[in-house]
């Protein structure tokens, strides 16, 4: 999978002020990424609020972003839910013709054992018709796919190409990364651990702040994979505040605010979700205005 190696960005769902999808902001920031260097764009993840879209939103959220993106970067489709039978179903009628691969979750909320998430994943390989990147976000879902289920399932299936690895903890990471087949890929998905998953010999990131300053963001990262390690930290350290604020209110709420301050799109999310505060805003703003200095 090299069209996956690099900088994926998990794109937004942009509202209107009536919490309406806004299309044409949307399609902007497809452009915005495809200009800024992105190697691949994540449609209908977490940030996405996928989880408060309903099956027609999503579809329109499908269509736009291929429209858009014409058919010039890789798609990754997330596809997850904590019902096993769900996923294999929806995965056995959705048409993923314009899509390199599916993004899904382990299962949140439910909180299987490590053979519960095994069997989860196992089911959906089996009916799967595109390779699967799995994701482990513990801080979401209230358990942590450790590492040997992570290789179990890497070497058990051909079609589980990689992992969407969001645990916070680079040692985990690390021994994913010593231990995975060959053309297994470890994805960084926090955007504080993506340079240093790359330089331990993970395969890039799926980002929230990238699709907000995505020339930055790949380029940090192309020189990770190049091994340029200290041009690449100056990078990360000019993002680094972005990276505290842009989750300091949740996500998307301060990606969102982020992209409202270079006029793409509202700050608007939907609720449980709340808007960033005024005085997160502020910062984002500042972080924004001063960022190009830092790297000057």
């Amino acid at each position: 999978m090299e069209q996956l190696v690099g900088t994926g960005v998990a794109l937004v769902t942009p509202f209107k002020e009536d919490s309406s999808i806004d299309t044409v902001a949307l399609a902007k920031i497809v452009e915005y990424n495809v200009d800024g260097g992105i190697d691949y764009l994540v449609v209908l993840g977490t940030t996405a609020e996928s989880a408060v879209l309903s099956k027609k939103e999503k579809q329109l959220v499908v269509e736009t972003v291929v429209r858009a993106n014409k058919g010039r970067l890789p798609l990754v489709l997330g596809v997850g839910s904590n019902n096993t039978a769900a996923v294999v179903e929806e995965l056995q009628q959705l048409d993923l013709s314009d899509f390199e691969a599916i993004l899904s979750v382990s299962p949140y909320y439910n909180r299987p054992t490590q053979e519960g998430i095994y069997q989860h994943f196992k089911a959906i390989s089996l009916v799967s018709p595109k390779p699967i990147i799995m994701y482990n976000v513990p801080g979401r879902t209230g358990s942590n796919m450790l590492p040997e289920t992570v290789l179990r399932l890497a070497n058990d299936f051909n079609n589980i190409v990689g992992i969407k690895e969001a645990c916070g903890d680079m040692v985990q990471v690390m021994r994913l990364i010593k231990d995975k087949p060959s053309d297994f890929m470890v994805i960084s998905g926090d955007d504080f651990t993506a340079l240093s998953t790359v330089l331990a010999g993970g395969s890039g990131v799926i980002s929230v702040l990238g699709q907000g300053v995505p020339s930055e963001f790949s380029q940090m990262i192309r020189l990770g994979l190049d091994g340029k390690v200290k041009e690449a930290f100056t990078i990360h350290y000019a993002l680094q505040d972005g990276m505290d604020l842009i989750f300091k209110e949740g996500n998307p709420a301060g990606i969102k605010a982020l992209l409202e301050t270079i006029g793409l799109g509202t700050a608007v999310v939907r609720l449980p979700l709340v808007e960033a505060t005024a005085s997160l805003k502020k910062s984002i703003k500042k972080f924004m205005d001063s960022r190009l200095k830092t790297l000057a």
